[in-house]
């Protein structure tokens, strides 16, 4: 899976965050990364809270996301170079602070770049990633791979970060594994399109709560 780094151009005021929310979710998914989907909004949402805040609402900001080896990497741009973003320590009966302390708890790292003419925060997300291009490993992955594995046979390819052909050789090898499945269980009265239409069923459950890494 190819993740082209984008950006996103947006004024920093307070009904902008929803949407932004709501955008880094749909890339998320698009990406593959369900599972790191609520974290990475809570950043943006720190994120640009901290320039409505500190730098004023109105000012123009640019929200970009890229990966960084195999983490996800979220930045916020915006023109003051003087407002640095600190990290305090918030306590129960602080208003203000706890921006950064929440992102400093969620993220790998965290940090800020000057450059002439505006200043970057980020932070990073570990992803559970095996490559940049590569995928989650969540159990189901594993065993299918398993499954691929002895049913491909020395044509099994190496699975982190398949390039074109590699992904080419396991769709036209999937396809048959599936039929083999579909043509056993007609064979013991399965009903086929049943079975089917609980897979995909299944499926779109496990995405919508994915299984994270260690389960």
């Amino acid at each position: 899976m190819t993740r082209k780094p984008w950006d996103l151009a947006f004024t920093a005021e307070p009904t902008e965050v929803a949407g932004l929310r709501r955008v880094m979710r749909l890339h998320l998914g698009i990406w593959g990364l369900h599972s790191v989907t609520d974290e990475a909004q809570l950043c943006v949402s720190e994120l640009v809270s901290n320039v409505i805040t500190h730098v004023g609402p109105g000012t123009p900001a640019t929200l970009a996301v890229s990966m960084s080896g195999v983490h996800l990497r979220i930045e916020v741009h915006d023109p003051d170079t003087r407002a640095l973003p600190t990290l305090l320590e918030a306590n129960a009966d602080s208003e203000g602070g706890r921006g950064m302390a929440l992102v400093e708890a969620i993220a790998t790292r965290w940090g800020v770049q000057l450059r002439l003419d505006r200043k970057v925060t980020w932070c990073e997300l570990e992803t559970g990633l095996t490559s940049p291009n590569g995928h989650v490993q969540g159990p189901g992955v594993r065993r299918a791979e398993a499954l691929l594995d002895f049913y491909m046979g020395e044509k099994s390819p190496l699975w982190p970060g398949l390039g074109r052909l590699g992904r080419v050789t396991v769709e036209a090898s999937v396809i048959p594994l599936i039929a083999d499945f579909l043509h056993w269980l007609r064979a013991h009265g399965c009903d086929v399109d049943e079975i089917l239409d609980r897979s995909q069923a299944h499926f779109e459950a496990q995405v919508e709560r994915p299984e994270r890494v260690g389960n």
